[in-house]
């Protein structure tokens, strides 16, 4: 049976995904999907990018990063007051991540095409989540790609049928919730391990069909594999109170 895997915040992070890839071992009908934030604040943005846009069993949505990358850059022209608000949040890296700077339009125009969220089936994925007071059809990027608190103290699932998996805020924000751990509210899962922070170093991928959590580390240069349920928190949502680790 194909695999269907949900990979979280990369972050310019090219080789621990490499790494991260390797272990879980993609076959040709497998597919990969990824929930944003490929880029800023690891060194090789640009590299993320090219084998997301150019591999074609993987896909992704954006993220929260990738909206502050298109707004500094709006119609091929600079915003400038978009792009030192997007240079302060790690805008900065993915521009030195690129060797030849107009391949960053290139990425840009692709960025364009990329949607803010995927329906799977059982599965649902957008980068923050959902305000649960709104219809999908009248929410936007400033709900799908931003949104926290709202989303996480939810008391009853937004979908019957489907679990929403987002990326976004760092699980280990979570009360009860370890470095490496993933955090699971009342329908959502949180697959966001932090990659770029000193605390954590990992990134997660889920595999959706056979309930199996992948994990590589930035710092320490491990991979691990483990049953689904293994690292999985529950959250209480009137205890949601999570840091935050991003710009806004």
């Amino acid at each position: 049976m194909s695999r269907q895997i949900v990979i979280g915040d990369v972050h310019g992070h090219y080789e621990t995904l490499m790494r991260l890839l390797e272990a879980i071992a993609p076959e040709t009908d497998d597919r990969v999907n990824f929930l944003g934030d490929l880029i800023d604040r690891g060194p090789d943005s640009a590299k993320v990018l090219d084998l997301v846009m150019n591999e074609p069993s993987y896909s992704t949505i954006r993220g929260n990063h990738e909206e502050m990358m298109l707004a500094a850059f709006p119609d091929g022209e600079i915003n400038e007051h978009n792009l030192q608000y997007w240079l302060m949040a790690g805008g900065r890296q993915t521009i030195d991540s690129y060797h030849n700077p107009s391949d960053i339009y290139v990425h840009l125009d692709w960025l364009k095409t990329v949607p803010l969220y995927r329906d799977l089936g059982t599965v649902w994925l957008v980068h923050a989540g959902i305000d649960p007071r709104i219809p999908i059809e009248k929410q936007s990027a400033e709900q799908f790609c931003w949104i926290r608190d709202l989303f996480h103290r939810q008391r009853q699932p937004y979908f019957q049928d489907k679990l929403i998996v987002t990326g976004h805020t760092i699980s280990f924000t979570f009360p009860g919730v370890q470095p490496g751990q993933l955090a699971k509210g009342i329908g959502w899962l949180d697959i966001d391990t932090g990659v770029y922070t000193l605390e954590s170093g990992w990134l997660t991928a889920l595999d959706v069909t056979y309930h199996r959590i992948y994990q590589a580390n930035v710092w320490q240069e491990t991979v691990r594999s483990t049953d689904w349920d293994d690292l999985i928190v529950d959250i209480d949502p009137k205890q949601v109170k999570p840091r935050r680790f991003d710009v806004k």
